[in-house]
């Protein structure tokens, strides 16, 4: 096959122009034979130069629209690359929501800015005034605050003065004085009670401003040092650290931030309006360091605080008879410089107590040099509710006056507080009870102590710092480890038990207010074996007693002679420190973990390295004389 035939094949243009011009070749040559040398050798050349030209146009021409779209095609696609890339590099100009970020729901809410962060929960806003919930104000701001739901009376409690306001008032009494403000200081939407800021603020060392678009009430509650910088250039603050977050806010020139959250590129901020969001660390100036304050007078509480170490000891009183042997009782010990009567119990609904005072007790102990801080209880009447009491404010009050008149007629030192089993809904009443009774004992020189089981999760409502803040002392209950409801026997107080209780409540209370209370008797376990324990004993439970038990309670002396006379030798046990004695009588197991000398002194040593206020006793009368050589080595 020919080149021609092979182009033609192939169905190239460039082959047609070949074909075309070998036939104009051959015509050529015809003509040449029939007429010789008649054409001059400049024309043909002439004609084949002009044959050489179209066929390069008509070339050139047929490639023209292949190169124009090759061209075309490779714009688009740089257009779309640079497209790609400047979107994925240029920042979004798209704005958050800014109701749905500061989750605001209505015209009345009002986003809570505290310290730089945004709080979930809402304030609201009525007649341009602030109001927040009072259990916002409560966990943030100031836990003083004290809301009776039941008579609508809102209470505050100072160093010197309980503050009363009615649900829906201008007006309030500090003590027996009224004062008025030009706003309601108290609104209640159904069970929400709101509280205006501005009355929070009066008692509370916080700044506060409202700003618009939307709603938000910027609040400063921590004071010292803060990080801020200024803003190099206009900018914008964006959800989240990165360019193509939603934007916040925009923030001029000059103006201030203050630093929450430094990152290497992005820096979480707050401005000056109380807007929160993530800015680009190129767009901030120099950091430094600002230290903030307010001018406020803080509360000073002071306590009655005795020069030396107490040395108290509780006596039981059932009835006017006993009172008659507290000649007996303190000849017996030593040392003790306190003396707590068990005289008085709520006895009703009304907040009325039941009282076995006697004015001859207290001279007689005034006249040894004995204070007698008198016990007040919840526990005696089952018919008195505690609760109600607490949470009503009209109740609460008339049983806190009870309680000073009976102080006042009697010449009491002090009163003992004893209120136990509550429940932790009546937690925050329970406190209100201390604040408003530790000033009425202050303004009557009475001493305030307060008796607390050993810290524990359930137990955390009694709160025991706002206590110590108010009372004068805090007595931690160092003992019924192990009772007669426990799960299975045990010691009453071991050392462990101890300790764990005083460090716990050091966490809350400072040492020179708290006094640790100590048995002086012991549990004696009476253990009889259920039908077929032992048995199948692989099978049993974890949990599984086999026995069931029941318990007595007794003093030193008593207790001894009880194991001795049965054979048994006490054991000590460095674990528990104490004694541990164990003997079996008619089919029984009896087991006693031994409060003596010895376990008294190991306590003893946990106070005194602990620089605490003192020691307490329960009770009187089960001690043995010899207790009391051991007493005065560590409380004198």
């Amino acid at each position: 096959m020919s080149e021609i035939d092979r182009q033609l094949g192939e169905g190239s243009i460039e082959g047609t122009d070949l074909l075309q011009e070998e036939e104009e070749n051959k015509e050529d040559a015809g003509e040449g034979a029939s007429q010789g040398e008649e054409r001059p050798l400049a024309r043909q050349r002439h004609r084949s130069r002009s044959r050489r030209r179209r066929r390069r146009g008509r070339k050139n021409n047929n490639r023209m629209p292949v190169i124009v779209g090759a061209a075309f095609v490779a714009v688009v696609v740089l257009l779309a690359l640079l497209s790609i890339v400047i979107k994925k590099y240029s920042p979004s100009k798209e704005r958050v929501d800014l109701d749905d970020y500061y989750n605001i729901q209505s015209q009345e809410d009002a986003a809570i800015i505290l310290d730089g962060k945004r709080l979930e929960e809402t304030a609201k806003v009525w007649d341009g005034h602030v109001y927040m919930d009072y259990k916002i104000v409560q966990e943030y701001l100031n836990q003083r605050f004290y809301w009776d739901s039941n008579e609508n009376i809102l209470r505050y409690t100072t160093d010197k003065d309980v503050v009363s306001v009615n649900a829906g008032s201008m007006e309030y009494a500090v003590t027996k004085k009224n004062e008025n403000t030009d706003y309601v200081i108290v609104k209640v939407d159904g069970e929400h009670m709101y509280l205006a800021l501005d009355f929070v603020q009066k008692y509370t060392n916080i700044e506060f401003a409202m700003h618009e678009a939307p709603n938000r009430v910027k609040i400063t509650a921590k004071w010292g040092e803060i990080q801020t910088a200024p803003i190099r250039k206009n900018t914008v603050i964006r959800v989240k650290g990165g360019i193509k977050s939603p934007i916040v806010a925009d923030l001029e020139k000059g103006s201030k931030v203050d630093i929450l959250d430094a990152g290497e590129n992005w820096s979480r901020v707050c401005t000056e309006d109380g807007m929160i969001g993530w800015l680009q660390n190129k767009r901030l100036g120099e950091t430094s360091v600002e230290s903030i304050s307010r001018e406020f007078e803080e509360p000073v509480f002071t306590h009655m605080l005795k020069d030396g170490s107490v040395s108290l000891g509780w006596h039981q009183v059932t009835n006017q008879e006993a009172n008659g042997r507290v000649a007996s009782i303190l000849q017996d010990t030593k040392g003790v410089n306190v003396i707590s009567p068990t005289w008085f119990y709520l006895n009703d609904n009304e907040g009325n107590i039941y009282s076995l005072a006697s004015r001859e007790y207290v001279s007689y102990c005034h006249q040894n040099n004995v204070e007698v801080w008198a016990l007040v209880s919840n526990l005696e009447n089952p018919e008195a509710d505690s609760a109600y009491v607490l949470s009503h404010t009209s109740t609460r009050d008339y049983l806190t006056n009870q309680i000073i008149a009976a102080a006042i007629e009697y010449d009491l030192d002090g009163i003992n507080l004893d209120f136990e089993a509550l429940s932790g809904e009546v937690g925050d009443s329970y406190i209100q009870f201390v604040r408003e009774l530790s000033l009425k004992c202050e303004n009557n020189n009475l001493v305030l102590s307060v008796d607390n089981y050993v810290p524990t999760d359930y137990t955390a409502f009694y709160n025991r710092a706002e206590q110590a803040v108010f009372a004068d002392y805090v007595v931690i209950m160092g003992y019924d480890e192990h009772y007669s409801g426990s799960e299975n026997i045990g010691s009453v107080a071991s050392i462990g038990f101890v300790r764990d209780g005083v460090e716990d409540t050091l966490k809350e209370v400072p040492p020179e207010q708290t006094i640790l209370g100590m048995p002086f008797y012991s549990r004696v376990w009476e253990l009889t074996p259920k039908d077929g324990a032992g048995e199948d004993v692989e099978s049993a439970a974890e949990d599984y007693l086999p026995y069931t038990f029941t318990c007595t309670e007794e003093g030193m002396q008593t207790v001894e002679n009880r194991y001795t006379a049965n054979g048994a030798q006490a054991v000590w046990s460095e674990e528990d420190g104490q004694y541990i004695a164990e003997y079996e009588s008619e089919g029984k197991t009896y087991k006693i973990w031994v409060e003596n000398e010895a376990s008294l002194e190991e306590k003893l040593k946990v106070m005194k390295q602990n620089n605490l206020a003192g020691a307490a006793y329960w009770k009187l009368g089960l001690e043995r004389p010899s207790a009391w050589d051991t007493i005065i080595k560590y409380v004198n």
